[in-house]
């Protein structure tokens, strides 16, 4: 893992587009995210031609299905040597202790808690009780408790989690500069609030990615850090 904790998402519908962003971005992030849209549209070809970057590469695919097929997911992208891999906490304990079993040597396996688009509304909804962070730290434990490395959570349950497991490898998603719109994003923080919380990695999209100029918005987040 690199000492720069940006991590820039790469959710593009266009290769070329999501390397040259990269490449412009390069020098001030300290790895790239490629998600379900990006693994999609690209597939392995795709992971493996953003990895002549160099960067490290974190394959946010959710997995989320019996513990069987999640162990052979991983295992089947054991040689695009991914740096992290999420997997959803609520597919159980049998199902994270095999994707952590099946995982590279290399690879870092976290759970996904609640996703940051969601709010408490939408909990309910699912028939989910409590508040967003109940839930984030009953599936923490879960995944201390299943061996994973870390969680993913927003920057607003990151403190909490980072005081119940010290040495987790934590991960927060949804987050804007302090001038930058929310967009769909429900319980947004600044880089800077979810790294003194406690955040290992930062991952950050539209406001490097979309940006005019992504070198200069990604030098501009690295300074606040």
């Amino acid at each position: 893992m690199t000492t720069n904790p940006i991590y820039l998402a790469l959710d593009f519908p266009r290769l070329e587009t999501a390397i040259a962003v990269a490449q412009k971005a390069k020098a001030h992030i300290g790895g790239v995210k490629l998600g379900l849209e990006f693994f999609c549209a690209h597939g392995h070809h795709g992971v493996l031609e953003v990895h002549k970057l160099g960067l490290p590469i974190f394959l946010d695919l959710k997995l989320h299905d019996i513990p069987n097929t999640v162990a052979g997911a991983m295992q089947a992208i054991h040689v695009l040597e991914p740096a992290i891999v999420t997997v959803h906490a609520a597919g159980g304990r049998a199902m994270m202790e095999d994707a952590k079993a099946a995982a590279g040597e290399n690879c870092k396996v976290v759970g996904v808690t609640l996703l940051t688009s969601l709010d408490g509304g939408d909990m309910a909804a699912t028939g989910i009780s409590g508040e967003p962070q109940d839930q984030v730290m009953r599936l923490a434990e879960l995944a201390r408790d299943s061996g994973l490395d870390g969680i993913v959570c927003s920057g607003h349950e990151v403190g909490a989690v980072h005081a119940m497991w010290r040495d987790g490898f934590l991960v927060v998603p949804g987050l804007r500069p302090a001038e930058a719109s929310l967009g769909d994003q429900k319980r947004a923080v600044t880089p800077r609030q979810a790294r003194d919380a406690g955040a290992s990695v930062l991952v950050i999209g539209r406001p490097i990615a979309r940006a005019e100029d992504p070198a200069a918005a990604a030098r501009a987040i690295e300074a606040t850090l």
